[in-house]
């Protein structure tokens, strides 16, 4: 695979660690890699990473704001097995779970999967090795990895096996940050949505399309538009800035002018393929 470096950057989101890290460019498929990735990722989640919500009542409103997620999936599917892999502590999963779905969720994060099962009420799975555990779990009709293949060091082999997995009709949904992106392109090391060295792979759309659909995969859609993508739009900004301090009072104000940023240049990003991130949908083919 021939690739050229892209830049060399630092963790400007979460500060965890001064190493300095190598992108590169694939020249054919146009993937944005992390070369070398460390033998060790987790060390770079902070304890604050996935953060649960303390009352019920927190955890409704947190939810609600992921509603649009499983409005899309109501489009095309009104129940059965769900899966999501990468879930944090479960918004979707708890959405889904109210709207009559049956749910299996793969999750790294010990304190996470605990809520799930105890809280959210659903079927969690922990472990860091995600192929072992999709052996195990019955098909399904809806799959989710919502903003979860940027951190897989190996997605499209873990995308390839949950579309095997996905019934005839099913559906399978993937968001992800926008390596051709007007922002990332702007901002380019200091781009909030590529996050060193947490976000190892950025998949572009067309890229993501391609593969999928060799997998007896047929895309429904696929938008820069969706509402999850669009608020993305607006924190590449907020934390562009916010990144530029270490005062908490700075980078509060820092933030706010980001936000006015991000909001004079919205309807530009608002473009179709523009925007910092992308949905994209995909149908398992009925073979007859």
């Amino acid at each position: 695979m021939e690739s050229s470096l892209v830049f060399r950057t630092k963790d400007y989101n979460r500060k965890v660690t001064e190493e300095v890290f190598d992108y590169y460019r694939c020249l054919s498929c146009g993937i944005v890699f992390l070369n070398p990735v460390p033998s060790d990722l987790g060390k770079y989640y902070p304890s604050g990473y996935h953060l649960p919500p303390s009352t019920r009542g927190d955890m409704e409103k947190m939810a609600s704001r992921e509603r649009y997620k499983i409005d899309i999936v109501k489009e095309q599917i009104s129940g059965g097995r769900l899966l999501e892999i990468g879930p944090s502590w479960g918004a979707f999963c708890h959405l889904a779970k109210n709207a009559g779905f049956d749910i299996d969720a793969i999750e790294m994060d010990p304190a996470c999967c605990l809520f799930l099962t105890d809280i959210v009420k659903v079927k969690a799975h922990h472990g860091n090795e995600i192929l072992p555990i999709l052996d195990r779990i019955e098909p399904y009709d809806v799959a989710a990895l919502w903003h979860v293949v940027e951190h897989l060091p190996n997605p499209l082999n873990i995308l390839r096996t949950v579309s095997d997995k996905l019934k005839p009709g099913g559906i399978l949904i993937v968001a992800a940050p926008n390596p051709d992106s007007w922002q990332f392109k702007v901002q380019k090391k200091r781009w909030h949505h590529l996050d060193a060295p947490r976000h190892v792979q950025l998949i572009p759309p067309h890229t993501l399309l391609r593969q999928i659909e060799r997998f007896n995969m047929r895309t429904v859609y696929i938008t820069t538009r969706d509402p999850g993508s669009l608020r993305l739009n607006i924190t590449g900004w907020q934390f562009l800035l916010a990144n530029l301090s270490g005062n908490a009072l700075v980078r509060k104000a820092l933030h706010t002018l980001g936000t006015l940023l991000g909001m004079s240049l919205s309807s530009f990003e608002r473009a179709e393929g523009c925007g910092s991130a992308y949905t994209a949908l995909f149908r398992k083919e009925v073979l007859k």
